[in-house]
């Protein structure tokens, strides 16, 4: 049986995700450690407790979620290692890419915490931008779409059948109107991620990257703007400077799965949307889930 383990990213999120990780070893140091960089109780915000006077206490907040998400799959990553279980290649969503290298080695939770902190906020503050899932429809025709249309560009490729378009809104909402599809899904988000309008936060994020050393991976990395596995840390590095802008090449990933003979996707995390994606394009692999302490035996 040949593994992949994949971690998902924003979306996937949800209140009470860590309350079944709390007898984990390490949990709670980990969130203690999480809450102490962001200046906030992460758990707190983690069950949905109000906080007095703290005004990011909001889980689907991107400045939360994405320190959330590394937490828990990070706790789950941790437990499956002290079971001695393994994966041949590792790749995560968007966010998810930070938690695979934390996975594969490549940073230690402190470093994928304090970057996620970073991340996060630029990403937040580079508001102005739209995002709309599409399902169902003809690539030739979208592809042309996207060439005539000025603002807008693919920004996740999940699947031959599914991708999420980012830029401006009068950008978005064209392709999206002309396009012959099934479903048009507007998301609620705050900004055009992994698109051109992340170029200045993108270029910030490049600034706190080069400051740091990535040790190279002991699993093949499967990064989101190339999806050819490596190992070299400072080639997962260049490639992460440049995700903010480029969109997240999961269709392709997947293929690179089955060529290198995947047999076993694991997702781990909360949700099941990139298993979901795997069942629908990857025929002959099994997928499973990872997402709470019964799933790790307990």
């Amino acid at each position: 049986m040949t593994i992949a383990w994949v971690f998902p990213g924003q979306g996937s999120q949800k209140l009470g995700m860590a309350s079944s990780l709390l007898e984990l070893p390490g949990s709670r140091d980990r969130f203690e450690l999480a809450s102490q960089i962001l200046g906030r109780d992460l758990l707190k915000i983690c069950s949905g407790e109000e906080i007095p006077n703290e005004e990011i206490f909001d889980l689907n907040d991107t400045r939360n979620t994405q320190p959330a998400l590394f937490v828990v799959e990070s706790l789950l990553v941790d437990d499956l290692k002290r079971q001695d279980r393994k994966a041949q290649i590792i790749a995560g969503h968007s966010l998810g890419e930070i938690v695979g290298l934390y996975a594969a080695d490549v940073l230690d939770e402190k470093t994928a915490l304090l970057l996620l902190k970073k991340r996060s906020e630029l990403m937040a503050a580079a508001g102005g931008g739209a995002m709309i899932a599409v399902l169902g429809f003809d690539r030739n025709e979208l592809n042309d779409l996207i060439k005539e249309t000025e603002g807008a560009a693919i920004a996740n490729d999940n699947s031959d059948s599914q991708v999420v378009l980012s830029g401006t809104p009068v950008a978005v909402s064209k392709v999206a109107e002309n396009l012959k599809c099934k479903r048009a899904i507007p998301l609620q988000v705050s900004g055009a991620f992994h698109s051109v309008f992340m170029t200045e936060a993108s270029q910030c994020f490049a600034e706190e990257l080069d400051q740091l050393t990535f040790r190279d991976a002991q699993v093949p990395v499967l990064s989101n703007v190339d999806p050819t596995p490596t190992l070299k840390g400072e080639i997962l590095k260049e490639r992460l400077k440049k995700q903010m802008t480029t969109g997240v090449r999961w269709r392709e990933t997947m293929n690179v799965m089955q060529n290198e003979g995947i047999t076993t996707m694991v997702e781990i995390g909360p949700g099941n949307v990139l298993s979901g994606l795997a069942k629908r394009s990857m025929k002959g692999v099994l997928t499973s889930q990872i997402s709470n302490a019964s799933d790790l035996g307990y």
